[in-house]
């Protein structure tokens, strides 16, 4: 166990020297630092403390696997869309988005709640029927 324990962290250190020098051979790194800053504040800052609060709150309530599946569902879609929702300017390619992507994922999001829901009220039916 030792042994890949060392070969994962000469892989590691091998990795960020490689992505080190991709960074200094940028010609303007500063851009990336400021991105790579960036997404720590939003993170540390702002999705961390939400999912926190998320856990508080879903934590009284029955069924928080459901919920817990239908969080995950949905911040997975949000994550994997937004980008492209939040990309200024009209895309180089048309194709990229042809359709009303915001109106789209809310479309999902609301499909994935209702599908959650549906799932709790039938398993609570199911345990609520008298056993015969």
């Amino acid at each position: 166990m030792n042994a890949l324990r060392y070969v994962l962290g000469a892989l590691g250190l091998l990795l960020i020297a490689a992505g080190g020098r991709l960074l200094a051979a940028l010609p303007d790194p500063l851009d990336v630092l400021v991105w790579l800053g960036g997404a720590l504040v939003l993170h540390d800052g702002v999705i961390a403390p939400l999912v926190l609060c998320a856990g508080l709150l879903i934590a009284a309530v029955p069924a928080r696997g459901a919920v817990r599946g239908a969080l995950l569902t949905g911040g997975a879609l949000v994550l994997v869309t937004l980008p492209a929702l939040l990309r200024p300017g009209a895309p180089a390619n048309p194709s990229v988005l042809p359709l009303p992507y915001g109106r789209n994922l809310l479309l999902v999001l609301a499909v994935v709640a209702a599908v959650t829901a549906a799932g709790v009220l039938v398993r609570r039916m199911r345990r609520s029927r008298p056993r015969g």
